[in-house]
């Protein structure tokens, strides 16, 4: 183990790190769980103890990652397939409609999500949530509206991706106060930042720059506030923003 790390300091560091894992993990009682890693993969498995049993306690949360979908989606999709051939149930044909979707095949996803809303599921949140996101990205404005408008009452809507795309259907379906009624309903400090960064679009597309200025600025002058890993969720929120101010500016040197 000193030869392949390179000798040195890094075998006594590992040594160390080792020591502490394995330490913990019997103080806590799950050296059933972890003692085998620690010491069959001493880097690894302790860095991997460390991320799951140490920092997820102080509310940090390991990324879900699917790593079928990313390494092969087709070999997901042809395996969700032959699970609907075989067993063909609501769990299963929502299963390949997440994926299709995922993937890009918007008009598959469609076709199996109003399939799935029959009988007992008709009225499903999640079907209809994800057929909002297929309709916006078809274009097709008008039924994401009605859609919308049965899922509006429940709570999970106001802060979801199914709100936003609602505001966003309405501006292009030629109710531009309907939908900004909708995005202030989703604005907030320290909070809400895609939708406040789509509510600044909103404004901007309205030759309403001063407004959209200020809510670029509020929301990078709030990232400092946040927690790493609010700010690290955010960030891309922040670098739109960040360029939107960029392309602003240059539009009142221009004026």
């Amino acid at each position: 183990m000193g030869m392949f790390f390179g000798g040195g300091n890094y075998y006594y560091l590992i040594l160390i790190l080792e020591a502490f894992c394995a330490i913990h993990c019997i103080r806590r009682g799950t050296q059933q769980k972890w003692l085998w890693m620690i010491i069959v993969l001493p880097v690894i498995g302790s860095i991997y103890y460390i991320y799951s049993e140490i920092l997820s306690n102080r509310n940090f949360r390991a990324p879900k990652i699917n790593v079928e979908a990313v390494i092969n989606p087709g070999a997901k999709i042809k395996r969700l397939e032959d699970e609907l051939r075989f067993t063909d149930t609501f769990a299963n044909r929502v299963k390949l409609a997440d994926a299709y979707l995922e993937a890009g095949l918007t008009d598959k996803a469609i076709e199996l999500y109003q399939n799935s809303l029959t009988g007992a599921f008709a009225e499903n949140e999640h079907v209809q949530a994800q057929l909002i996101i297929a309709y916006f990205e078809k274009g097709m404005y008008s039924e994401v509206i009605p859609i919308a408008k049965r899922l509006y009452k429940l709570p999970q809507f106001a802060r979801s991706k199914a709100h936003i795309l609602y505001a966003k259907a309405l501006e292009l379906a030629d109710q531009p106060e309907l939908a900004e009624n909708e995005f202030k309903l989703m604005k907030g400090r320290y909070s809400y930042f895609e939708p406040r960064y789509e509510y600044g679009m909103f404004l901007s597309r309205a030759d309403r720059s001063d407004e959209a200025w200020q809510i670029f600025t509020d929301m990078l002058n709030e990232q400092s506030q946040l927690s790493p890993v609010e700010r690290k969720s955010n960030k891309v929120w922040f670098a739109k923003a960040k360029d939107e101010l960029k392309k602003l500016a240059a539009e009142r040197k221009t004026a």
